[in-house]
């Protein structure tokens, strides 16, 4: 028997690890979690000397135990191979007194390759698998490095479209550049006038409109997510940090078996819970750092147990974390409820209905392996100029939040901090933190006089943007994104 994957809002609302990756959110708008979690077997004895490629197929397998060994290992192969700049995909380095786990060394230079080079073999594997023949169309809301990543993967993949929205005017001037130039015959990416969370909020309500369903099924289509709320996007994930446990381990940094902790910059919680993930099977985790800009709505919630969206929405230097909807938190709700589905339908109606909910004590009880803390504009431009000054090493201000956030709760265990993007996705951001404000450089020359500076090689990535082609350029208000995906696919 396979394992199954069940709704967080309806447990009866069962499917297989195939069927969870084809649909993306499930049909009454959960999210998909394991009904029970695998057994892995952990040897770091053994798993020290694997390759990337090795813990990815041993994760996948036991996840995603309906597609065969042989199927897991040849997507695996296929998507962690010459599109990332380094053979271990994702290296451990030691700065200072801590570690650096990058993952920003795919195609797109942020941590969104590490699952999104392998979501587009996984899908049309899964269409397959379930004798699907419609168009998997994916439609996703981005904060900044989804959206690009995502377009990569399923660039001119057969039998899909991928529809990208992201909020105009909250994302670096790369990251857009990034998504304007992205080629393919089957993308198509649109700004709008509202935030990520107005964004993210849209997609899901088309996801959960059954008159939009059957007029997608009407024209031989259906919607499929390249979000971390797709389970296809977040098992991938976990490989990662087995593989940066087992480096340490290598390394002679830690011995097999002790406890360390993760500092994860969270937005929208799909990389932190992944690290919960790995934890629930085996790794050796004592805390998850949570980590937040200062739209620390997840700070708030760890520490008083309210999770309130009533507040600010800032743009930040930090964009991909500019969110105040959480939405991966909601597996975690499903869990600390001991799975109780109506419950976590409760908390999030009363999110959507109020802008507010609070767990209870016992629930809260449950998160002491949490830690959480958020760092100022200000403390992440010092956190960039300090890493530099100290240990000639660039942050980008994603994971300079994680590292100032580690830097002031100081746990007693060796930890890593999550970097998940390169210093050169948000050029201007670091050059200001390490030189004299200079407002009037574009982020290409900021990239070159960034380059001069910390003597960090160029990404490919980066360089090929400066002459490539704008091949998008729609604008629309938040309103008008569903009128938007229906004209583009063509809805009849």
């Amino acid at each position: 028997m396979p394992l199954l994957y069940q709704s967080t809002r309806n447990k009866s609302n069962q499917v297989t690890a195939s069927q969870a990756i084809l649909q993306g959110l499930a049909t009454d708008g959960g999210l998909y979690v394991p009904v029970k979690f695998p057994k892995v077997d952990l040897d770091f004895d053994q798993l020290k000397n694997a390759t990337y490629q090795e813990i990815a197929t041993l994760v996948l397998s036991a996840f995603f135990d309906d597609f065969s060994h042989e199927e897991i290992d040849k997507a695996v192969k296929s998507a962690y191979g010459k599109k990332f700049d380094t053979a271990e995909i994702a290296p451990v380095k030691q700065v200072g007194d801590h570690f650096v786990l990058e993952l920003f060394h795919g195609e797109t230079i942020a941590f969104k390759d590490m699952a999104l080079s392998i979501l587009p073999f996984l899908t049309t594997l899964s269409a397959k698998k379930n004798a699907v023949d419609n168009e998997i169309v994916i439609l996703t809301a981005t904060s900044g490095d989804t959206g690009k990543a995502a377009m990569a993967g399923f660039a001119d993949v057969p039998q899909t479209k991928i529809i990208v929205f992201y909020p105009k005017n909250g994302v670096s001037k790369i990251q857009e550049r990034q998504m304007l130039t992205q080629t393919g015959e089957n993308v198509h990416v649109v700004g709008i006038d509202g935030n990520f969370d107005e964004a993210q909020t849209a997609v899901k309500t088309m996801f959960n409109d059954e008159k939009l369903r059957q007029k997608m099924l009407a024209n031989g289509k259906q919607f499929s997510s390249a979000n971390s709320m797709n389970i296809g996007r977040l098992i991938p994930q976990v490989a990662y940090y087995i593989y940066a446990y087992a480096q340490l381990v290598k390394s002679g940094n830690i011995t097999a078996g002790e406890k360390i902790d993760f500092s994860v910059p969270t937005g929208n919680f799909g990389n932190i819970l992944a690290a919960h993930y790995a934890r629930k099977i085996g790794l050796p985790i004592k805390q998850l750092i949570c980590a937040s800009n200062k739209n620390n709505v997840l700070t708030d919630f760890f520490n008083t147990g309210t999770y309130n969206k009533k507040r600010n929405f800032y743009v930040t230097s930090s964009p991909s974390m500019d969110i105040l909807i959480s939405s991966n938190l909601e597996r975690l709700i499903f869990e600390l409820t001991d799975e109780d589905d109506k419950m976590t339908s409760k908390f999030l109606t009363e999110l959507s209905k109020t802008g507010e909910y609070k767990i209870t004590e016992k629930m809260q009880e449950k998160l002491a392996n949490f830690s959480a803390d958020w760092a100022s504009e200000a403390v992440i431009s010092d956190e960039i100029a300090t890493t530099f000054v100290e240990e000639h090493y660039v942050l980008d201000p994603h994971t300079a939040v994680a590292s100032a956030v580690y830097r002031r709760l100081k746990p007693a265990e060796k930890t890593v901090v999550v970097s998940t993007a390169s210093p050169y996705k948000f050029p201007k951001v670091v050059l200001e933190s390490l030189t004299e404000p200079s407002k009037n450089l574009t982020d290409f020359e900021a990239v070159e006089a960034l380059e001069k500076i910390s003597k960090t090689p160029l990404p490919k990535a980066v360089s090929d943007l400066f002459n490539a082609e704008i091949r998008h350029n729609t604008v629309i208000a938040t309103a008008e994104m569903q009128h938007e995906v229906e004209s583009y696919l063509k809805l009849k």
